[in-house]
């Protein structure tokens, strides 16, 4: 058996592009990627693939998913096989073994650090919106930096009272243990058994892991203390490790895509000024030099990364080298230097998005030529400065991967250091088989360092992080547009992966290849008459199902009730004797509801990346869209998203169904009615008018709902 830590860091590595590719010609079109399906004969291109999203989909023949199941179908192989082809692709080491109980415990202690950190955001929050020294001191702050209140809610900012133990009472009181504090790093307990909150006194900026769970948290404090840090950090833990996180990566991938670059700055303010100022694509990396698990987070959604200085040249030099590793894995890098005395914060609170866009314009340069001009400026006109920057410059350069690249920025050196380019390309050669020859002599880097940089989520059984955006761009800027009054009618069925044998069908655990078999002939399982209307719920199970639909205090009881949409369509079919009649839907309603209130749950997430290859080749159909709207539509409309109008959409989806479901009673009874005239049976004749009557009522009360017009006949 693979443990599950191996299997994260399988999906987690497996870019979707990259393995398709290896498969699929593909071209960009838009945020995503098409190509011809390999799975059947495919004439135009049909096959998606999202970055964004890591999944693949083909339009005409329904076939897709994850990079696992790709994998499966292209090559024939099952589950796990999938996941050790993917491993050696990666160089992933796997151990098949049973978890220890240590390893068991382990599991369990990151899960509890999770949720403690989850708690702990709300409890910042709450403290800055509804406590005095908060509103009076946090809000404050934020305030003066120019946040708005919406900003400060996205990044789900907080305010750690200036008290000794507050947040630790807190959460002793609510039942948190002590352990999992000190774990996270939110209280310090000292020898004696006393016990500090780390962050007391500051503002809080938690820190988001690529699927939105947050990690750590990292404080300012407000008061002018010399002996005082300025910032205070979560420690390095089981959950948390800086080298692998960036801060707001999680706000900032889907713009990220759909821009196709990513802006790096230093601090969490720098971030946060920029996305109020309309530019979302940015992530800071706290301070720190990058690290190859940071580049290879962003290079999962782009290859061009712009880095913004603010203009100190010893901070500038300091960062050379992370900007070296960016080359090295294959990114285009420009570098803006913001005027003197502005940083990235300060800059876009003075501009909007658009000047903001047009100064980068404007000012962005490619590193290598930065980087030259910086440090020929710095040599001036002394040769062994000029012979020590030289050599630096054809380091930068020789690590490019790309020829074609490489030559022309030594082309491009060799003119602005007045070095004849043939020495410059003999010096990169030479660098360029040295480190050949050091590979060849050494071997593979050890699997353990490479899969150390690589993030991990805890969190459901192969976990695949999602992005919330429209899955597949439109073929051209002309888009028809839904009525803003229905909801978007289900894809036809033969998108569904139901094959012939109908929904029910599961491929055999193995594929095998040696011994060929003799082919199974399965009986084809009834489909449900409801199966469209099953389908339309089931896709905002999928999307939505953790989000909360309805949440008000009973008049009654005077309770609390919160119904979420996948335990309210649960609850709304079950009251009138209902339920999906599609056993694979069923089964999804069922766990969707049961799952939906356990904290960090995300329904998409959860199917995706679920064990049973037909539900996650369902969730990808089901969260993917063909076709989104063209950019003169989104720039010159605001338009209403779906996850803003569920309460009326899933309730109109509920209606529709149950009026599929009397319509159908009252073609049965009338068929009944017919039968009892022909035998002469007057009593079951009454009785079923009886029914019938009660049916039409029926009928007709939902057809109000509906809104559909009821002729009475006169």
């Amino acid at each position: 058996m693979i443990d599950q830590p191996t299997i994260d860091r399988i999906l987690d590595a497996a870019n979707i592009v990259d393995v398709v590719s290896e498969f699929v010609t593909l071209r960009k079109r838009g945020i995503n990627y098409v190509g011809l399906c390999p799975f059947h004969t495919d004439k135009t291109p049909s096959f998606y693939v999202s970055p964004a999203k890591n999944i693949c989909k083909c339009f005409a023949c329904g076939e897709g998913g994850t990079a696992v199941h790709f994998i499966m179908k292209h090559e024939q192989l099952n589950y796990f096989d999938a996941l050790r082809y993917l491993a050696k692709k990666y160089n992933i080491e796997i151990q098949e073994r049973e978890l220890t109980d240590k390893e068991k415990q382990r599991r369990s202690d990151r899960e509890s650090m999770l949720i403690v950190n989850s708690w702990a955001q709300q409890y910042f929050s709450t403290q800055l919106y509804e406590h005095v020294e908060g509103k009076t001191v946090g809000l404050r702050y934020f305030a003066e930096r120019g946040f708005r209140e919406d900003t400060i809610r996205k990044f789900q900012l907080g305010y750690s009272l200036d008290q000794r133990d507050a947040l630790y009472k807190a959460a002793t009181k609510n039942g948190y243990k002590k352990e999992f504090l000190e774990k996270t790093g939110l209280v310090i307990v000292y020898d004696n058994g006393g016990v500090n909150d780390r962050f007391r006194g500051r503002v809080i900026f938690p820190v988001h892991t690529l699927s939105g769970k947050v990690v750590a948290f990292g404080g300012r404090v407000l008061k002018k203390d010399e002996k005082t840090a300025k910032y205070v950090n979560s420690p390095e833990s089981e959950i948390y490790h800086k080298s692998n996180e960036l801060y707001g990566i999680y706000f900032a991938k889907q713009a990220i895509v759909k821009e196709d670059r990513c802006f790096l700055v230093e601090g969490y303010t720098d971030v946060i000024s920029m996305h109020q100022a309309g530019i979302e694509n940015v992530v800071a990396s706290s301070g720190t030099a990058l690290t190859q698990g940071q580049i290879r987070l962003i290079h999962r959604f782009t290859s061009n990364i712009t880095v913004l200085y603010d203009g100190d040249a010893a901070g500038i030099k300091a960062a050379l080298r992370g900007i070296d590793l960016l080359l090295e894995d294959g990114m285009n890098v420009k570098v803006v230097l913001l005027p003197n005395g502005e940083d990235p914060d300060s800059f876009a609170r003075k501009h909007n998005a658009s000047q903001f866009a047009e100064f980068i314009k404007q000012s962005e340069t490619d590193f290598i030529r930065f980087k030259t001009r910086l440090l020929l400026d710095d040599a001036g006109n002394d040769p062994i400065k000029r012979s020590s920057l030289i050599t630096d410059i054809i380091r930068t350069v020789a690590i490019i991967p790309d020829n074609i690249a490489r030559s022309i920025y030594i082309r491009e050196c060799s003119a602005m250091m007045e070095i004849d380019e043939q020495v410059l390309l003999n010096e990169v050669n030479k660098i360029r088989l040295s480190k050949e020859e050091r590979q060849n002599t050494q071997g593979t880097p050890p699997v353990s360092n490479t899969m150390s940089i690589i993030p991990e989520y805890p969190d459901i059984p192969g976990y695949q992080p999602i992005v919330e955006d429209s899955f597949l761009p439109p073929p051209d800027d002309a888009m028809p547009l839904p009525d803003d009054n229905m909801p978007p009618p289900p894809p036809p069925m033969e998108e569904y992966p139901m094959e012939e044998t109908g929904p029910m069908e599961v491929p055999p655990p193995d594929f095998p290849q040696a011994q060929p078999t003799q082919p199974v002939h399965p009986v084809q399982p009834k489909r449900s008459p409801y199966e469209v209307y099953e389908l339309t719920l089931l896709k905002y199970i999928v999307r939505y199902g953790e989000q909360v639909l309805f949440d008000y205090v009973d008049e009654e009881t005077n309770e609390q009730v919160i119904m979420r949409v996948a335990e309210y369509i649960r609850y709304d079919l079950e009251r009138d004797d209902l339920t999906f009649y599609t056993p694979i839907f069923k089964s999804m309603l069922d766990e969707a509801s049961e799952k939906c209130k356990t904290e960090g749950f995300k329904a998409s997430r959860y199917f995706l990346a679920h064990p049973d290859p037909n539900v996650s080749r369902l969730a990808a159909n089901l969260i993917s869209e063909k076709y989104q709207l063209s950019k003169y539509h989104s720039k010159y409309r605001e338009l209403e998203q779906e996850q803003d109008k569920l309460d009326q959409l899933v309730i109109r989806e509920l209606y529709a169904m149950k009026d599929a479901y009397i319509l159908r009673q009252i073609k049965e009874t009338q068929l009944g009615i017919k039968e009892a005239h022909a035998q002469g049976n007057e009593d079951k004749v009454f009785e079923l008018m009886k029914q019938l009557t009660h049916l039409n009522e029926i009928k007709n009360v939902l057809s109000k709902e509906l809104g559909e017009r009821i002729v009475l006949k006169m």
